[in-house]
């Protein structure tokens, strides 16, 4: 056994400890601090620094807000007691009520780390999910929450990620390249008469014989946006439902304090 070691020493996990510094800096400066600036405070090489961070901010412990670093909600979380699995069950329970109330599935998204992700869709037998036939992280372009979501962000943003995910058309009905579709997204920044973003509409887009609409909801830092989709022989019920829902989920979501830290 060499020197200073112990049979009963525990087994420490390096990245944990690096994460939890990382953390532990981000808190000392409540207005952020760039990467390299916490990684310098945390004793952690820059490289390693990037991809914890990146880590952090894909999972709401941190978010980056104007180049710099901020603690994220998943640590409010954390102090309140909140689980992981209470939050989902919510949210969970939030988009079947609409499923039933609007006779759709509906589906809640939001743009974090740089990426569409999907958390959750509500749906049934009988108003089934859209087939995820297509990866949804790589053609936001192609389908209403996307497309949503990317008209949420800021122009460099926005170029950034189309240059990670290209703009190839799926249907022919989809924007058939980024032109057509940057064109298309700076024309969603349009309010209706009661100063709300217009619901984003895609038909037939993604999938042949579907019709979607999308629109933004307040739900914490990240853009975050729900949808439903229906068939296209409904599509005259489209525009009216995605209407009820935006009329009434603001409330029902703020009654469940949802925090997109999931």
């Amino acid at each position: 056994m060499a020197r200073g070691t112990s049979a009963t020493a525990p087994t420490l996990i390096g990245s944990v400890q690096r994460a939890l510094r990382l953390l532990e800096a981000a808190a000392c400066h409540p207005d952020g601090a760039p990467a390299k600036q916490l990684a310098r405070e945390a004793g952690i090489p820059l490289p390693t620094a990037y991809h914890l961070l990146r880590t952090l901010a894909h999972d709401d412990y941190l978010r980056r807000e104007h180049g710099v670093f901020v603690l994220g909600g998943a640590v409010g979380a954390l102090l309140t007691g909140e689980s992981v699995q209470n939050r989902r069950g919510r949210v969970e329970e939030a988009l079947a009520y609409w499923r039933d109330a609007i006779g759709a599935p509906v589906y809640l998204a939001r743009y974090r780390a740089g990426e569409i992700e999907i958390v959750a869709c509500a749906d049934s037998p009988g108003t089934p999910a859209v087939e995820e036939w297509a990866d949804l992280r790589e053609t936001a372009h192609a389908h209403a929450i996307g497309q949503c979501l990317l008209s949420r962000l800021d122009p460099a943003s926005r170029r950034e990620h189309l240059d990670r995910h290209p703009v190839v058309p799926l249907t022919r009905h989809s924007a058939g390249d980024r032109r057509t579709l940057l064109r298309r997204l700076d024309s969603l920044e349009r309010f209706d008469s009661a100063g709300r973003p217009r619901p984003v509409v895609e038909r037939q887009e993604y999938t042949l014989g579907t019709v979607c609409a999308a629109v933004p909801i307040a739900a914490g830092a990240d853009p975050v946006a729900m949808a439903i989709s229906l068939p296209l022989h409904q599509e005259e019920r489209l525009l009216p439902a995605i209407e009820q829902l935006r009329d009434g989920v603001g409330g029902l979501l703020g009654a469940l304090t949802l925090s997109i830290s999931i």
